[in-house]
């Protein structure tokens, strides 16, 4: 049996398949299809300060090859996360990542704060891919410094692994990744979601009431895999491959462009069992390989 188990800037996984965030709930949603305990990370539903009701709909739309969202982060907030959803996960021996979202540098401060001091969260993933309101409702993720602000606030407010999740919808993501490491981010998850849209050619109008949209699934995957290259290449802490990763094939690409570990996303919707198929598919693949640990793999296509 070969070894999987991985380091992810400091948080040790059994395996490199997590999951991405807001495409598998706050877990036990998919425990009559998944078995939690084998999962390397679990990471929940992104979660703010205050609770959201999130955008009007409709805020979904499927496209020919992924989806569209824009759900505008739904949740309970941090002290729901905490209350409600986090209890139940303590029985599994899988590690929580939270992933943050805030309005404001001091916003992030402020959830890491929160959970530094709260048990059974064992890492932070850092949604950047949000409006600043203090700056007119640019993104934070598409300026190296506003991103470097929010990781820096994180960092400076808790001592467990941070990971930064950089937005595609930039220039050159190479910048953006080099801006918040040198802030003090542990790790980088990349990427999140593509800008897109629909249009309803019968009544003229946007399919999506927000009118733009998060584009996932397939249709991102040679995107995603480029930017993974990239900022293999760029900087030296661990990555968080996603985008498009529908079967194990798709993993196994991403860990040989620099990928430490990999998150499935939209594909959950479509095979609630995608996160055991692609282990199981990691597993078979090492073993027909020859590959005794999966080190040996992790940017192998760099080498």
């Amino acid at each position: 049996m070969s070894n999987l188990s991985v380091n992810l800037g400091g948080l040790l996984m059994k395996n490199p398949v997590t999951t991405a965030s807001g495409t598998f709930g706050f877990g036990l949603e998919f425990a009559p299809f998944v078995d939690l305990n084998r999962l390397g990370a679990i990471v929940v539903k992104g979660t703010t300060l205050a609770p959201r009701e999130g955008n009007p709909t409709p805020r979904m739309a499927e496209t020919p090859a992924g989806m569209l969202n824009a759900i505008g982060l739904q949740n309970p907030g941090i002290q729901g996360l905490i209350e409600e959803h986090l209890p139940p996960l303590q029985s599994i021996n899988t590690p929580v990542i939270v992933n943050i979202s805030g309005n404001t540098v001091e916003e992030y401060g402020q959830l890491a704060e929160i959970i530094e001091r709260t048990e059974g969260i064992a890492a932070i993933e850092v949604n950047i891919s949000c409006p600043n309101v203090k700056q007119g409702g640019i993104q934070f993720g598409t300026i190296p410094a506003s991103a470097a602000a929010v990781t820096r606030s994180v960092r400076e407010n808790t001592k467990k692994p941070v990971i930064v999740k950089l937005s595609p919808n930039v220039t050159d993501i190479t910048e953006m990744a080099k801006a918040v490491v040198d802030a003090g981010a542990d790790a980088l998850a990349l990427i999140n979601t593509l800008l897109g849209m629909a249009i309803d050619i019968r009544t003229r109008r946007p399919v999506i009431a927000n009118v733009f949209a998060g584009l996932s699934g397939p249709a991102v995957k040679p995107v995603a895999l480029r930017m993974v290259y990239q900022v293999y290449k760029a900087v030296s802490v661990p990555l968080l491959g996603m985008g498009g990763i529908s079967n194990a094939d798709d993993a196994i690409e991403f860990i040989m462009a620099g990928a430490t570990s990999i998150a499935v996303g939209t594909t959950n919707f479509t095979n609630p069992r995608a996160t055991m198929d692609i282990l199981e598919g990691i597993e078979a693949f090492c073993l027909r390989e020859g590959v005794r640990d999966i080190s040996e793999i992790i940017g192998a296509v760099h080498r």
